[in-house]
């Protein structure tokens, strides 16, 4: 840990921060004025800087809020608290707007002083957590406000092994705050595991969760471990935990209060040591007072809220994950990562993206195969951004991890025309064009799975264009497409298909 910066023209006041800082056992650095800290911090020894500092608001050598000013400025992070012999309340109100965490006025309780030392310490490792979550996490890079918040959400949980309920709109990240929730745990060496209730028909779910005995049902051949006992020693998401089935959700709470449930056909209780988070984009309260979810369940699992904002809300991000998303996909299929002109970031920062950070990586995706040059031009730009009226059908249609172009995703759903000028995918219209395209984009690399990516793709256009229409549905979806319920529930969950 690094040292705490003590700044204080009066030597008493140094001496006795000093000595009871180092009882606490915690290094300390004194200086008597603002310039003797700023020159440290630009030197080769104190570019890290502290990890707390406190200073005196008024001294020969500078000022106190000054200090603080450019101090947060080279370390906006840094917790800095501020101590005054003057007790007045514009230096405390000038504290506080320049940034500073806490006011301590002078003469000060020294057990008071060092216990707020130690919360400063706190927060102080907090927001290393969230730097380190942004740097581990480049999907979860993001500088707007309502972000930040969630890093410093997750570095506050970093020590904690409470339950967390996570909401969000669809394909806005549920997953992988929860993945990094785990990672800065105490469990981080333990299993993560993750299942969409919502994937998984109801007559299946139950030993998905709990597991069965040999001999339970037909089919039960051999006795199976579910994700509770998989999960032990780790974290369990349940992710769209709003559509678990009611009987289900009794068996939950139950798991939940004593950590003991018992494996389909099975006698002998199983104990398994998990912590749960939960996601959803459902309101669950809504759901409760519609008798479709348990109001227990509601309140075990809704200890700590972690709401994850639409990208809509944070236009800033667009930026950044456009170029991260770019660069991931060359990756992926093995191309030179294409550049974007500041003209088409900036039409995409003002789309209202309704499918989230997941939208934007399909997009990104599209691009990558679609756009005839290396440089991305507003005119490459796929129809739902360019005409903003069909964004919310085609949304609709792109939240599965893959998908096929979006100009294919129009003409399924019978979205407005596309002026054939914005479009550049061939002599003729009609999605076939498209498809011939991307088919000879991938056919002209060295991939040797071209059939299962663009087959893959298609069945999992079908099914989600399917599921939109009949608002989810499966059985009705299945109908639709003329395939077994059977089939559409095994290829969403192959395809990974997410509501």
């Amino acid at each position: 840990m690094k040292p705490i910066w003590i700044v204080d023209d009066d030597q008493s006041i140094r001496f006795v921060l000093e000595k009871a800082l180092l009882r606490e056992g915690l290094s300390t650095r004194s200086f008597t004025n603002p310039k003797e800290v700023l020159a440290a911090l630009n030197s080769e020894d104190g570019r890290e800087g502290p990890q707390v500092l406190v200073s005196d608001i008024r001294m020969p050598g500078g000022s106190g809020l000054d200090l603080l000013t450019e101090v947060k400025q080279k370390l906006p992070g840094l917790p800095v608290i501020i101590m005054t012999a003057f007790s007045d309340l514009d230096s405390a109100v000038s504290a506080f707007q320049n940034g500073a965490f806490e006011y301590l006025p002078k003469p000060f309780d020294l057990p008071k002083a060092i216990e707020l030392i130690r919360r400063a310490l706190e927060e102080s490792q907090r927001e290393e957590v969230a730097e380190e979550l942004m740097a581990s996490t480049p999907e979860m890079l993001g500088q707007a406000p309502a972000m930040q918040d969630v890093f410093r959400a997750i570095g506050r949980l970093s020590q904690s092994n409470v339950t967390v309920m996570i909401t969000g709109e669809s394909g806005s990240g549920k997953e992988l705050v929860a993945r990094a929730l785990h990672k800065h745990s105490p469990r981080a060496n333990g299993p993560f595991v993750a299942i969409n209730t919502a994937a998984i028909p109801k007559d299946l779910l139950e030993s998905e969760l709990f597991g069965h005995e040999r001999g339970a049902f037909t089919g039960a051949q051999t006795s199976r471990r579910g994700r509770f006992e998989q999960a032990d020693g780790g974290t369990l998401f349940l992710d769209e935990i709003g559509d678990m089935p009611f009987d289900l959700q009794t068996r939950l709470l139950r798991v939940l209060s004593d950590g003991h449930f018992y494996r389909v056909g099975g006698h002998t209780a199983v104990k398994a040591n998990v912590r749960v988070i939960a996601a959803t984009h459902q309101d669950l309260e809504q759901r409760v007072k519609e008798g479709v979810f348990r109001e227990d369940l509601f309140h075990r699992l809704n200890v700590i809220r972690l709401r994850l904002p639409a990208l809509r809300e944070r236009r800033e991000d667009v930026q950044m994950l456009t170029k991260h998303f770019l660069l991931q996909s060359a990756q992926q299929l093995g191309v030179e990562a294409k550049r974007i002109s500041d003209q088409a970031l900036d039409m995409l920062s003002h789309f209202n993206f309704p499918g989230n950070v997941r939208q934007l990586e399909n997009i990104c995706h599209w691009l990558t195969v679609m756009a005839p040059a290396q440089m991305i031009e507003v005119k490459d730009l796929p129809p739902e951004v360019l005409t903003p009226s069909s964004e919310k059908a085609v949304a609709d249609l792109s939240l599965g991890n893959e998908s096929l172009g979006v100009k294919e995703i129009a003409q399924a759903t019978a979205l407005p025309t596309v002026p054939s000028s914005l479009i550049h995918l061939g002599t003729h219209a009609g999605w076939e064009s498209a498809l011939e395209v991307e088919a000879l984009q991938l056919l002209g690399t060295d991939r040797q799975d071209v059939w299962d990516v663009l087959t893959r793709r298609f069945e999992s256009l079908l099914i989600q264009a399917a599921l939109a229409t009949t608002r989810g549905r499966r059985i009705e979806a299945a109908v639709k497409l003329g395939i077994g319920r059977n089939t559409i529930t095994r290829k969403i969950q192959e395809l990974h298909i997410e509501g």
